[in-house]
């Protein structure tokens, strides 16, 4: 059997189309569309959290279609020779490149599992020990600090009173409660006063701080229950890292020789 020259053509045209059009997308006024685009959007799109199904696939497609229609006509109305868009590429050129120096800084200075343990300790340290559950009424007056003292030893109840006459609205509206925390939480002249006192204890007289008088009552001790080194991990990581990065910027800020 004899083939002419032209189904020869043919057939070598239908054996290469699978493998040229696998490399494009879509041919756009006989402009070729790479996949390497649409790849390049799915990364994207993956890093930011989002499941790539297919629809979302179809999404990017079109998107990156559309890109090509668009930019098409940008470049036929001369948009590329703009002083606008030279300035705005200009700045996304400087965006991209400044992104992946810190990109590059924080692969090759990496925060090792000994430093975040180190770090660790220092907030179980800082954090650890006691918390309390305390209650507090807040006035501007020592002598209404000192009749509310007298009104509670003479039966009226904390949290009313709290309610009534307490002039911290965050507290105030629930009978004093400040929910649990640790000593540290506090100004220093409550604080003081708040870890002298027993469960269920109240002090005999009003305690000065910067706010006004407080009354203040103990209503639970307990010893800090801080969560475990391997649950904080990430959130420590990633304060590491920033604070490395700053640090990173700073010492070439300073480098610099600015005229």
């Amino acid at each position: 059997m004899k083939f002419s020259l032209s189904a020869l053509a043919a057939a070598a045209l239908i054996a290469a189309a699978p493998a040229t059009f696998a490399q494009n997308v879509a041919i756009v006024n006989g402009k070729a569309v790479p996949t390497s685009r649409v790849k390049a959007l799915e990364q994207q799109v993956a890093a930011s959290g989002r499941p790539i199904d297919d629809a979302t696939r179809d999404q990017i497609k079109e998107e990156v279609i559309l890109r090509e229609v668009f930019m098409q006509e940008a470049q036929k109305r001369g948009i590329a020779a703009t002083a606008d868009f030279k300035t705005q590429m200009e700045l996304a050129r400087q965006t991209i490149m400044i992104r992946a120096l810190f990109a590059d800084f924080q692969a090759k200075n990496p925060v090792s599992d000994a430093d975040l343990k180190a770090e660790y300790d220092k907030f179980a340290a800082a954090n650890g020990g006691k918390e309390y559950r305390a209650r507090h009424i807040l006035v501007e007056k020592e002598d209404d600090a000192k009749a509310i003292i007298a009104a509670i030893k003479g039966g009226a109840k904390f949290e009313d009173q709290a309610k009534e006459k307490s002039k911290d609205p965050g507290s105030g509206a629930n009978g004093g409660d400040l929910d649990w925390a640790n000593a540290a939480s506090y100004v220093s002249e409550f604080s003081e006063a708040m870890i002298k006192l027993d469960k269920g204890q109240m002090t005999d007289a009003p305690v000065k701080s910067q706010f006004g008088y407080h009354i203040i009552r103990v209503d639970d001790v307990r010893q800090a229950k801080l969560p475990a080194f391997e649950e904080l991990k990430p959130q420590i990581a990633q304060q590491m890292q920033q604070q490395k990065l700053a640090e990173f910027q700073k010492t070439l800020r300073e480098k610099a020789k600015v005229q």
